[in-house]
């Protein structure tokens, strides 16, 4: 069994985005989030059915992320916590850095069974990170809610937009998590869908300039560095680690597992029950309202041609890092119309046909 097919009877990490509502107005918002909840959102009943169905991938679950919007806008929110850490999910939650995130919200999550919490820096300072966030004081309101975290023992990561607006923010914004003494900084690299598309994507020669910089960063004490929708970082950081003499197993670096990307141990489940391959590539495979999500994830042609690397066409088809890598399904679905095709972050030319 190749890399590619390893998550084919489950996903890895399960995102489900269990409402649209939040109080920002972030420049690069995936979701195109609004103040008020979709009326179409799934409903408790719905959201309880849809962790029952989650609970048959088996041993081990999927980690369940409870992303948004804003998921503290979401009144049932607890309940679905505490009925998820019941059936035996790791969760984590991904608020938003607004006037919600306050101790006491932050100390019943913990109390709920969260395991950990992202919050998002794009900027070191106010003026950055609030000029992409739409909303003054968000900065600050985060860095308070990082701190609560801390005296909680609750663990959080930060995770960081990685695009032309934000590149030069990011050594800073690195000294920031080191500061705060985070475990992971998670950098999510610009896919021009949602309000994204307003912002500039980084060039595929600055991105590897950046993932030498990471992984130099990396060396030092400091959080672990994860990238999302840059599963390419998985090739510089093998490579590095060859020349190192570390044979081709990295540590602390080089995102998710080896092989996960959007489809292949990924799956996204948005708040009116669409299961896309990730929060990033918009196509559904169903609904979890008329659907199994687990059958829509291990059968739909969606699906399953997503975690056939060796069908990816252009330079993502020939690599011989297809299976560990397999470039982003969604970058290379926002610049052509295809999923399946090249991601055009990535300049790599394979070595030879495989």
């Amino acid at each position: 069994m190749t890399t590619s097919h390893v998550f084919d009877q489950a996903p890895r990490r399960v995102y489900w985005e269990v409402t649209r509502a939040c109080d920002l107005a972030c420049r690069h918002c995936r979701a195109e989030a609004a103040p008020a909840a979709d009326p179409a959102e799934l409903t408790a009943q719905e959201g309880q059915r849809l962790l029952r169905d989650l609970a048959r991938c088996g041993d081990p679950l999927p980690h369940l992320v409870l992303t948004g919007g804003d998921p503290l806008k979401r009144a049932d929110l607890l309940v679905l916590i505490e009925a998820a850490r019941a059936l035996g999910f790791p969760v984590a939650v991904a608020p938003s850095g607004t006037p919600l995130l306050t101790a006491g919200p932050l100390r019943r999550l913990k109390e709920a069974g969260v395991e950990a919490i992202s919050l998002s820096f794009d900027g070191a300072d106010p003026a950055r990170h609030d000029g992409l966030r739409g909303v003054p004081g968000c900065f600050d309101r985060t860095l308070l809610a990082a701190r609560e975290c801390a005296a909680l023992g609750l663990p959080f990561q930060i995770n960081t937009l990685v695009s032309e607006e934000t590149l030069d923010q990011l050594p800073a914004i690195h000294r920031l998590a080191v500061d705060l003494g985070v475990a992971r900084w998670s950098l999510f690299f610009l896919v021009a869908v949602g309000r994204g598309s307003v912002l500039s994507p980084i060039t595929a020669e600055a991105c590897e300039r950046l993932f030498d910089q990471l992984l130099d960063l990396a060396r030092m004490l400091g959080p672990a560095i994860t990238t999302t929708e840059a599963p390419h970082f998985r090739r510089v950081a093998m490579a590095r680690a060859r020349r190192d003499g570390h044979g081709e197993r990295p540590s602390r670096v080089a995102g998710h597992a080896a092989g996960i990307r959007d489809g292949n141990g990924i799956m996204f489940i948005s708040h009116t029950g669409e299961v896309h391959p990730s929060g990033f590539l918009p196509l559904s495979a169903g609904n979890v309202k008329t659907a199994d999500p687990l059958a829509l994830y291990r059968d739909s042609d969606l699906f399953r041609a997503l975690r056939r690397a060796e069908t990816f066409g252009g330079r993502c088809g020939r690599c011989e890092y297809r299976d560990t890598c397999g470039g982003s399904r969604a970058r290379a679905w926002a610049a052509t119309g295809d999923p399946l095709g090249e991601d055009p972050l990535c300049s790599y030319e394979p070595a030879a046909a495989s």
